[in-house]
């Protein structure tokens, strides 16, 4: 930071002469040894850390040091304190092994390519930053990845843009940078060019000629020199050694929950399980029953299944256009009940058009059009669609002509509380302001109006008539904005010849502008898809009640009410609260109003997301539950967003909707599996240690049942899901949560006791010479009724008839059950200790698993009626 006090306090020339550039830019052959010397410019926390550390940090699974820990305790009893007539066995600690390389590879490779696909789907949305730079004789001022900046470089600042480095600013009008991610501060700070004396470094950010990585510019424009990259900013320090921070979703707070609780049930089981067996049995097989029983309990796939379905799911919705920067924000996504957007682009077609260019009286002015022209060509700072269609409308001829006659004495930029910005231009021996904006905040600043030539007093009657004017037009579906003008002498700027918004005053209306942009066919299709998904839309819109209520209306928006940005300034939160669940559309928004409608949603209990790709729309991104934006919205905009529409349309939106709720569907699949077996498992457990004379399951066997049951369970993000699953928004509810594990959960556990005196009364397995035969049986019937219940647990409907699960999970639950019939019968197993079973077992196999799974459908159906749901 050193560095940055003493370039702040130097002259433009010391500035451009101490990082070896000049104000036209570095020359080529500088940039390659400078990215060699100062890296990509990108924070460390933002790029994926090497494929080896991944690795390695997938051993920190604390159940995975279970499994390690069960390795060591097996290599103690089973080898170094070996019968030494019977010699070392080597065969547990062998599947202990297997199942840990194949829990940590199938993890490590599922998120690192997760990763990967998350950079490469980033990189679809690259954020860019206008550099001047001389290429061989020529200077060039073009937009390039932030990544490819190096200090010394040239950049040109707009309101909108994110500053992409530390940069030390040479040149600013009405410069404003919003540094609240560094500072806390709410207000937008100045920034000048001018040197500051007396900085001292520990005060960095107190600098007005210094911007920083992160912010953005609210309003004016400027030019800057970057002094610091990547790792060397202010916010690289800032972050070293953490990681990227953000709030926690109700779905990372109820996967949590389930982690804790099902370790808790660990916690419990494991000391109980091994003082019965060990009090009846063996000490040394009981403490490894003890584990392998907290092992069997704990879904150590969870983390791989939930990122795998995260993974699939941003895939899957990359190719329909929706890129997801942030994975967990697919379940919030398709938790969403309540879509906010903004009417331009969304509900219409984005091809803003100049429809006519009118005087004072409503007639068709050419005068009105070179203004206008003069206004939108000459400014530097935000360049909006309007500018464009205002150009366009000119032609090349006219904007020639006016860049030939006129020159930019200087300018007073757009920003969101005077909603106008305005040009001043030599205009002979005069200097003229030409102000365009929104119409009441330019028929604010006016006291006369021209009208046929001549310039009268803008009196009461005549303001009534202009807006009668701007009414009809409004109407039509149109928008409106105001064009004013002001002759001053040249140089009547202040001290410096810099004009500023007090010079926009006692000004002259000459005209209107009239944009049309029509509503899009598809957006009445698409609303109707989303509400009928469950998702209301309500538009904010920075347009005016007319416009508003027209475009609204024809896309089938309910209109009602419109409440204004000035009506909502009036409300306090409670009265904000009161309005917000019945309003469909707010207009004459500003950004901070946008932020307090998005956060009583919230505080209603919806579930809100945000379209927007403003400057204006970041506040509500940020306060959003889920920020959407587009590719080609202002960097602000989609460094807001969670989500990158690369088509802004609201029906690309509902697809992303109903893939989020799908890609949940799936985790919740394997969550409530998961948790109500292991539930359930753990009465079995509980009653056969209590009531055997023998271990009731060998530990080795039950490491692998649970290894192959959850490789079964990696195919489930490739299951289908129930239609009524996704036709509404879902939520995580940990209340439902345990309902299913108490009340499925224990189903298992009847049938385990039906095989435990299967076992002990029919095929006389009741003393410890005959425990294989007891174990093998248990284990057939325990690996194939958890994977059987897996078609059941997955839908709503009646299972292989209603709904029938994908070809993928189809195949894997088959093999698990094929494996669970021939394990006690292959060399494998029977050196874990099973036996095989004689024939007679297996027609009492298929009446156990009948009854289990035509109660478990019963009690499924009950389920249903009692508390309105499933999954």
């Amino acid at each position: 930071m050193t560095e940055l006090a003493r370039l702040a306090r130097l002259r433009q020339p010391g500035v451009y002469a101490e990082l070896k550039t000049t104000p036209k830019g570095l020359r080529s052959d500088q940039i390659d040894p400078l990215r060699r010397r100062h890296g990509s410019n990108e924070v460390r926390h933002d790029r994926p850390a090497p494929a080896i550390v991944q690795f390695l940090a997938t051993f920190k699974n604390p159940f995975i040091l279970i499994l390690l820990f069960i390795g060591v305790i097996m290599y103690i009893t089973e080898v170094v304190l070996a019968d030494p007539e019977e010699g070392p066995d080597y065969m547990g600690i062998s599947t202990v092994g297997v199942m840990v390389l194949i829990s940590v590879s199938l993890r490590f490779w599922q998120e690192y390519r997760s990763g990967r696909a998350a950079e490469a789907l980033k990189a679809m949305v690259s954020t860019t930053v206008s550099t001047t730079r001389q290429m061989g004789d020529t200077v060039v001022t073009a937009e390039i990845p932030i990544e490819q900046l190096v200090p010394g470089d040239v950049v040109q600042l707009a309101a909108g843009d994110m500053i992409p480095a530390d940069v030390r600013v040479v040149r600013a009008k009405d410069l404003q940078v919003n540094q609240a991610m560094l500072t806390g501060e709410s207000m937008s700070a100045e920034k000048m060019s001018d040197p500051v004396t007396g900085l001292q470094p520990d005060r960095i950010l107190e600098a007005g000629n210094l911007a920083f990585m992160g912010t953005s510019v609210v309003s004016g424009s400027g030019t800057a020199v970057v002094v610091h990259t990547g790792d060397d900013t202010y916010f690289g320090a800032m972050t070293d050694g953490l990681g990227a921070g953000r709030p926690e979703t109700s779905f990372d707070i109820g996967v949590k929950k389930v982690s804790f609780l099902l370790i808790r049930f660990m916690v419990i089981m494991v000391p109980t399980v091994f003082i019965i067996n060990g009090l009846t049995k063996d000490w040394s097989q009981a403490l490894l029953f003890g584990v392998a029983t907290a092992v069997g309990l704990t879904p150590e796939m969870l983390p791989l299944i939930v990122t795998a379905n995260l993974a699939k799911g941003a895939l899957y919705m990359s190719r329909h256009k929706v890129i997801i920067k942030q994975l967990n924000a697919i379940q919030n996504f398709g938790a969403m009940d309540v879509l906010c957007t903004d009417k331009t682009g969304t509900l219409t077609e984005d091809r803003i058009v100049l429809e006519e260019h009118l005087d004072t009286a409503g007639r068709l002015s050419a005068d009105t059009l070179r203004l206008a022209t003069m206004n939108s060509v000459f400014q530097t700072g935000l360049r909006s669609l309007l500018d464009g269609a205002v150009v366009e409308a000119a032609g090349p001829d006219l904007v020639e002509r006016i860049r030939r006659e006129h020159g930019l004495v200087d300018e007073i930029p757009f920003d969101f509380a005077r909603r106008r910005m305005s040009v001043v231009v030599n205009d002979g021996d005069a200097d003229l302001i030409i102000t365009k904006g929104a119409v009441e905040e330019v028929l604010a600043v006016c006291t006369s109006v021209e009208m046929n030539g001549t310039t009268h007093e803008l009196t009461p009657g005549l303001l009534s008539a202009l807006d009668r004017l701007v009414a009809e037009q409004n109407g039509l579906g149109k928008r409106v904005l105001a064009l004013a003008t002001r002759r001053l002498p040249a140089g009547q700027g202040d001290a410096r010849g810099d004009y500023s918004t007090a010079d926009e005053a006692e000004m002259t209306i000459v005209g209107f502008l009239t944009f049309l942009d029509p509503p899009k066919s598809s957006a009445a299709t698409a609303i109707e898809a989303l509400r009928a998904h469950g998702t209301v839309v309500k538009v904010i819109t920075g347009d005016n009640e007319l416009v508003a209520e027209t475009v609204c209306g024809k896309v089938g928006l309910d209109v009602g009410s419109i409440i204004t940005g000035a009506e909502i300034d009036r409300l306090d939160d409670d009265g904000l609260d009161a309005i917000v669940g019945e309003t469909a559309v707010f207009a004459k928004t500003n950004p901070l109003q946008k932020a307090r409608i998005v956060d009583a949603l919230k505080r209603n209990g919806h579930t809100v997301g945000f379209l927007g790709d403003g400057v204006n729309d970041a506040p509500a991104l940020r306060t959003a539950d889920v920020g959407i934006s587009v590719d080609t919205a202002a960097d602000i905009a989609r460094e807001s967003a969670d989500i990158i529409l690369l088509e802004k349309d609201l029906g690309v939106l509902e697809r992303g909707v109903v893939e989020g709720r799908r890609t949940f569907g799936n985790i919740l699949k394997y969550i409530k599996m998961t948790a109500s077996s292991n539930f359930g498992n753990m009465f079995s457990v509980l009653v056969a240690s209590a009531l055997l004379p023998f271990i009731p399951m060998i530990p080795a066997v039950l490491l692998v049942q649970n290894l192959v049951y959850d490789m079964a369970m990696l195919t489930i993000p490739w299951d289908r899901v129930d239609r009524e699953f996704v036709e509404k928004p879902r939520k995580w509810e940990t209340r439902s949560l345990t309902r299913f594990m108490v009340f499925i959960g224990p189903i298992s556990s009847i049938f385990d006791i039906t095989t435990f005196a299967l076992m002990w009364f029919v095929f006389a397995a009741n003393t410890p010479e005959q425990a294989a035969l007891f174990q093998s049986g248990w284990f057939i019937e325990s690996i194939i009724s958890q994977t059987l219940i897996v078609h059941i647990i997955r839908t709503g409907r009646i299972p292989f008839v209603q709904s029938r699960a994908s070809l993928p999970v189809l195949i894997s639950t088959g093999l698990v059950c094929a494996f669970g019939l021939v394990f006690p019968f292959i060399g494998w197993g029977q050196a874990l200790g099973l036996v095989p079973l004689p024939w007679s077992y297996f027609p009492w196999l298929i009446l156990t698993l009948a009854a289990y799974c035509v109660l478990t459908q019963g009690v499924k159906v009950w389920f249903i009626r009692r508390f309105g749901g499933w999954l």
